[in-house]
C-alpha cells in the first residue's frame, strides 16, 4: 500500500520550527499544485494545524517520492533555516500513515486530546486539495474514512468531553498566574474562532473589561456583538490597548510578529510597575520571543500551555481505549477496500460486456414482438436483468473476495476473466 505520511508536530518539533514552515492558506494551492508535479506523488493532501504540518501522498515509488516529499519541505518558500529539518520530520508508512490520520482525525494524536477542531481542519485540507486537484481515488476514500471515524468517534465514546481548547487553556494560564480574572484588563488579538472561545470564557470569569482587536474591525465588532461584552479597536490603536491590559491573549493568522518589540515597550512605557502576562496560541506565533526581555512582561506560547492542558484531560483519556477500537475497525474497513481496488476494472467492463449484451439482445427481441403490451415488455426487461446479474455474482464475488486476500491471486483471475470474456486488459498498477 503506497501510502506514506510525512511531517512535522508538537512531538517532535518546537514551535519556532513549526512556524517556519507553516504556509499561509492564500498558498495552499500553490502548494498542492507544486507537490502534484513531483514524479513519483501520485496524490497528495496537506494538513496543517498550529501543532502540525503533514502531507499525506500516494506514491509510484517509496524512496524516490519520500525523498521528493522531504526536499519539498526544505525548500518550497522557506530557503535556508540553519538547521536540518530532517532531524524533525517522521514518516509513517502503509498501515502506519493510514492508522496515523485516524488517530489525528479522532483526537488522539493532538495537542489537546480529543479537540473538537481537528476535524474541521482535516475537511479543509480535504477540500483544498480537491480544489487543486492533487486529490485522486485513493487519499479520496482515505481522508473520508477518517472524517468518518473522526465523527464515530465523538459520537460513541467521551473522547470530546470536558470542553478544553487552547482559548480556554490560554484563559486559564492567565487565571493561575494573576490568581484571578475578575477586576483585570484584558486584551485578545484576532477575531476568529479562538478568539471568540476567549471572550466567551473571559466574560464568564468576570474580567472588568475585554478589548478585541482584529485586522478587520468588522470582525472584531462582530465578535463583540456575538458575545455581548467587550470592545472592539483597529489595529493602528494596538499600543494603546496593549498599555492598558493586564493580559494579552493572541491568536491571529499572521505570517508576521503582530506584537513586536517595538510596540510592547512603548506599551509598557505607559505603565512600567504594571506586570503584563501575554499567552501567544498562534502558528506561526504573533508576539517576538523577544518581549520577555522587557521588565514585568511574561510570555507562555503554545508549547507552553502543555501542562495546563494536561490537568483538565483525565476524562478523554478514560475513552482513548474505546476510540482505538474504533479506529482499529476503520482502518481495517479502508484497507479491504484498498486492496479489493484492483477488482474494481475488471468487474467494471464485465459488467458493461454484460450489459451491452444484454440490451442489444432485449432491443432485438422486442423489435421482433411488437404485439407486447408494456407490462408483458417490463416483465421482459426484468427477466433478462435477473439472467445477466445472477450469472455474474459468483464470478464478481470471488474476485472481490480474492482482491481483499491476495492482490496477485486476484490479478491472475482478473487475466483469466479477461481472457474468457474477451475484455480489454486492465493495468497492474490500478
Amino acid at each position: 500500500m503506497p501510502i506514506t505520511c510525512i511531517g512535522l508536530s508538537h512531538h517532535t518539533a518546537p514551535v519556532e520550527v513549526r512556524e517556519r514552515h507553516a504556509f499561509p492558506p492564500a498558498r495552499m494551492a500553490e502548494a498542492l499544485v507544486a507537490l502534484r508535479d513531483y514524479e513519483a506523488v501520485r496524490e497528495a493532501v496537506m494538513l496543517q494545524t498550529c501543532g502540525r504540518l503533514e502531507i499525506y501522498a500516494e506514491l509510484g515509488d517509496y524512496e524516490t517520492g519520500t525523498t521528493q516529499i522531504k526536499s519539498f519541505l526544505a525548500n518550497f518558500r522557506h530557503g535556508a533555516t540553519g538547521y536540518d529539518i530532517e532531524s524533525y520530520l517522521y514518516t509513517h508508512l502503509g498501515h502506519e500513515a493510514v492508522e496515523h490520520l485516524f488517530r489525528v482525525c479522532t483526537g488522539l494524536d493532538s495537542m489537546l486530546i480529543g479537540e473538537a477542531e481537528i476535524l474541521g481542519q482535516v475537511k479543509d485540507a480535504y477540500v483544498a486539495a480537491t480544489r487543486a486537484k492533487s486529490l485522486g481515488r485513493t487519499l479520496h476514500h482515505l481522508f473520508r474514512e477518517a472524517l468518518a471515524a473522526g465523527k464515530s468517534a465523538r459520537a460513541q465514546t467521551r473522547i470530546g468531553g470536558e470542553s478544553v481548547s487552547m482559548a480556554t487553556a490560554a484563559v486559564e494560564a492567565a487565571r493561575a498566574h494573576l490568581g484571578s480574572l475578575e477586576r483585570t484588563s484584558i486584551l485578545v488579538v484576532g477575531a476568529g474562532k479562538m478568539g471568540r472561545t476567549a471572550v466567551k470564557r473571559l466574560r464568564q470569569e468576570g474580567a472588568r473589561r475585554v478589548i478585541v482587536a482584529n485586522r478587520t474591525m468588522s470582525r472584531s465588532r462582530d465578535l463583540v456583538a456575538e458575545a455581548g461584552f467587550g470592545e472592539a479597536v483597529e489595529l493602528p490603536e494596538l499600543v494603546d490597548a496593549v498599555a492598558a491590559a493586564d493580559v494579552v491573549v493572541a491568536s491571529t493568522g499572521a505570517s508576521h510578529f503582530v506584537l513586536d518589540d517595538e510596540r510592547v515597550r512603548a506599551a509598557m512605557a505607559r505603565r512600567p510597575d504594571r506586570p503584563l502576562f501575554v499567552v501567544d496560541i498562534a502558528v506561526p506565533r504573533d508576539v517576538d520571543p523577544s518581549v520577555t526581555e522587557i521588565p514585568n512582561v511574561s510570555l507562555v506560547d503554545i508549547d507552553g500551555l502543555k501542562s495546563v492542558v494536561n490537568e483538565r484531560l483525565e476524562l478523554r483519556r478514560e475513552a482513548i481505549p474505546q476510540v482505538e477500537e474504533i479506529i482499529a475497525e476503520y482502518v481495517q474497513r479502508f484497507e479491504s477496500w484498498y486492496r479489493a481496488r484492483v477488482a474494481v476494472p475488471v468487474i467494471t467492463r464485465l459488467t458493461q460486456k454484460a450489459e451491452a449484451i444484454r440490451a442489444a439482445e432485449l432491443e432485438r427481441l422486442l423489435a421482433r414482438c411488437p404485439e407486447l403490451d408494456d407490462r408483458e415488455r417490463m416483465l421482459v426487461t426484468g427477466m433478462s436483468l435477473t439472467i445477466v446479474s445472477k450469472l455474474l455474482h459468483s464470478a464478481i464475488l470471488r474476485i472481490r473476495e480474492k482482491a481483499t486476500n491476495d492482490r496477485a491471486e486476484a490479478l491472475s483471475s482478473a487475466r483469466v476473466l479477461e481472457d474468457l470474456f474477451e475484455l480489454d486488459p486492465i493495468d497492474a498498477q490500478k
